[in-house]
């Protein structure tokens, strides 16, 4: 098995140039839980917005509109109160890229949206309680496809693969991930240290961040919700899935290292444009045309 670093992304892949739209850069669709338990799901579509999607739309129960209005503003919402409202949303092809999971709950409801939604068969995160939801039903877990990122920390991934779980090491974790990746028939992002994303075509790659790349801050309620946001906002740009995850633990890590100690899950949305304008500058630098567009 060859396990591939994961690096600096291309920075031209992470541009906007002249005479490009909002909808060149896709639509995200983020689902979010009821009164209450909004805040992880704006993380993410905060994330999303911030990494470049060209629209961003929030959906969430009737009941928990006013409060998410009173904290978004680039955000769209969009009531969703079950899997029929959330059918007749994804008629719109334009909604191109979802994120199930942060804060969603995990009711009879929210299974329902999880199934619509992987019935549609578009590219999904699949996070936090849409993981737990999964491991509950063999339904739901037979419904994944080449679309998927399942982006798991270390007592998810036991709850989805409990045959596969308890590797130690990074070589025996990065096989786990991988047996785990052909048996989902998706994307599997491994979270920690060191990150590990394996494709379902048998593809491994680890990000470390570890030694000089170490972002122990990390460690914060919210982090892994923005880490969702991220890859789905770059799912809607057009990335392939398993690029997508690579790029998203890279920008996450890198805006954490900008931000140091003292690190909330508020500011890595926040310390993203620092992150990508430094990308673009290098890339300018080694380039030597200057002619790089952000």
């Amino acid at each position: 098995m060859t396990l591939h670093q994961i690096g600096p992304p291309d920075p031209a892949r992470l541009s906007k140039h002249e005479g490009q739209h909002k909808y060149d850069h896709g639509h995200a669709l983020i689902l979010c839980g009821p009164p209450g338990h909004g805040g992880a799901a704006r993380l993410a579509a905060r994330a999303a917005l911030r990494v470049g999607a060209g629209l961003v739309t929030l959906a969430c129960p009737a009941a928990a509109i006013p409060e998410n209005a009173a904290r978004l503003d680039a955000v769209m919402l969009r009531a969703v109160d079950g899997g029929a409202d959330l059918a007749q949303m994804l008629t719109d092809r334009r909604l191109n890229a979802l994120c199930l999971g942060p804060g969603l709950g995990l009711g009879p409801v929210q299974a329902h949206l999880v199934a619509v939604a992987l019935a549609a068969g578009r590219a999904v995160v699949v996070d936090a309680d849409a993981l737990t939801l999964i491991a509950r039903s063999p339904d739901l877990a037979a419904g994944l496809h080449p679309g998927c990122i399942l982006t798991p920390h270390t007592a998810e991934f036991a709850r989805l693969f409990p045959d596969l779980a308890g590797a130690v090491g990074l070589a025996a974790r990065a096989d786990a991930c991988r047996i785990a990746a052909g048996r989902a028939r998706a994307t599997v992002l491994l979270k920690g240290a060191e990150t590990i994303v394996a494709g379902p075509d048998g593809s491994v790659a680890v990000h470390r961040a570890t030694g000089a790349r170490a972002a122990p801050w990390l460690a914060t309620a919210g982090a892994g919700d923005v880490l969702a946001g991220l890859i789905a906002g770059l799912l809607a740009r057009g990335f392939a899935p398993a690029e997508a995850a690579g790029t998203a633990v890279w920008l996450h890590v890198e805006a954490a290292r900008v931000t140091g100690p003292g690190l909330i899950a508020e500011d890595l949305s926040e310390a993203l444009p620092a992150v990508l304008r430094a990308l673009l500058r290098q890339a300018e630098t080694d380039s030597g045309s200057g002619v790089v567009t952000g």
